[in-house]
């Protein structure tokens, strides 16, 4: 008799899980078509190459992730060293918007301004959050898109008023 009571009990908690379940997904936003998030979600894998910042050239790597039911994509650049910085790409409404959490400590947001070419994606500086008065920070980040294995990145810094630009060439990591 308790036996019974006890399985009652847990189907019909099951029965309810599966309800919750059913209206959390029913509640979820769906996400709108964006097809400049579109080549941003292409990138999703690892890469490797160089980059190249003040006439020096060094080796890089990044893991780009969708994440959040694709509702986002991580940008993993130098994942696991000490200058590791993500980049979290998003829609919002019509436009595409990225934050980039830096290793200077601070989280500049940029935003994709139109261009001529669909397969370059360049996002400007539009605000951000521990930048005081003439601080260090990204101001924007160009992503030139070659083809399936290859693609840029052009990272402008702004230093009291000085920009500097490290450019990434990666390449598709072979399994």
């Amino acid at each position: 008799m308790i036996a019974a009571r006890k399985g009652k009990y847990l189907f019909a908690a099951l029965l309810l899980l599966i309800a919750m379940q059913a209206v959390a997904q029913e509640k979820m936003s769906a996400v709108q078509a964006n097809p400049a998030f579109d080549k941003i979600k292409a990138l999703s894998g690892e890469w490797e190459g160089t980059f190249n910042e003040a006439g020096q050239t060094f080796p890089s790597v990044v893991k780009i992730v969708i994440v959040s039911d694709g509702s986002a994509v991580m940008h993993d650049l130098a994942p696991g060293t000490s200058h590791e910085m993500i980049t979290m790409f998003h829609p919002d409404g019509a436009n595409l918007l990225a934050t980039h959490y830096c290793a200077r400590h601070n989280q500049p947001r940029m935003k994709l301004v139109p261009s001529s070419d669909p397969n370059v994606l360049l996002f400007e500086f539009m605000d951000g959050t521990n930048i005081g008065p003439g601080d260090a920070h990204m101001q924007s980040v160009k992503i030139t898109i070659v083809d399936a294995d290859h693609h840029y990145e052009d990272w402008s810094d702004l230093d009291h008023g000085k920009s500097t630009t490290a450019h990434f060439e990666f390449h598709r990591k072979k399994a």
